[in-house]
């Protein structure tokens, strides 16, 4: 796992730097969507500093389990605002915040909690029918809205780009989710951050980086093909 892990982490500091950026502005997050508490606590073990999970209760175990490992976790997959109370319980970033509704209901979660949650604004930037996400269109009233929520803080924006089996395919989303967080950014909405970029997987997490990717989510050259 650590040899995997190190391989890894040479490519996206490499990619980082042949676009002029700094190796260390893109961090690895590692998708950990039906893989064993044990082999998390491996990757953990191994270097890993950024947990990525895509449902509530399957997270809910592994955290219970690892909760007690200094690794920071982030909630990466469609989040249904019932769930709320588990995710701010749990997660250090979610980055599929794609309503008001939602963002309403993690915002009355965190209050609870006294806590500032940080989260991401998902866009569905490639327009597909089967991916969660706001519009590029609504992006920003979605963003400015957030921006009153007392205990949320919004840090940037997320993608999933349609699938490709040749990365470059999926550079002009990227392009784009970079380039909206640019205008966004010009607006300098009160509270509003725009320093995230989560973009990129297994397949075309360097074109992401080359775009401008701070957050990669990759599982399967981690931990290898889903059972």
């Amino acid at each position: 796992m650590k040899e995997i892990l190190e391989k890894l982490q040479r490519r996206i500091a490499e990619a980082a730097r042949a676009c002029g950026r700094d190796p260390r502005s893109s961090q690895l997050v590692a998708v950990t969507k039906t893989v064993a508490a044990k082999r998390v606590a491996e990757a953990i073990d191994a270097g890993v500093t950024i947990v990525g999970e895509n449902y509530i209760q399957e997270a809910r175990d592994k955290f219970n389990t690892l909760y007690d490992r200094k690794v920071s976790w982030h909630f990466i997959g469609h989040l249904q605002s019932n769930k709320a109370k588990y995710a701010v319980r749990m997660f250090d970033l979610i980055h599929s915040v794609d309503s008001l509704k939602l963002a309403e209901a993690l915002n009355k979660e965190a209050q609870k909690l006294a806590k500032v949650q940080q989260v991401l604004i998902q866009v569905n930037i490639s327009q597909e029918e089967t991916k969660s996400g706001t519009t590029e269109d609504e992006a920003v009233d979605l963003v400015t809205a957030v921006s009153r929520l007392d205990h949320l803080q919004v840090m940037g924006l997320m993608t999933m780009p349609p699938f490709f089996d040749q990365p470059e395919r999926a550079r002009p989303f990227f392009r784009r989710l970079a380039g909206l967080r640019d205008r966004i950014a010009r607006q300098a909405i009160p509270g509003i951050r725009m320093q995230e970029l989560s973009m990129g997987m297994t397949g075309d997490f360097e074109v992401a980086i080359a775009e401008g990717a701070t957050l990669v989510r990759i599982g399967t050259a981690l931990f290898g093909a889903r059972q």
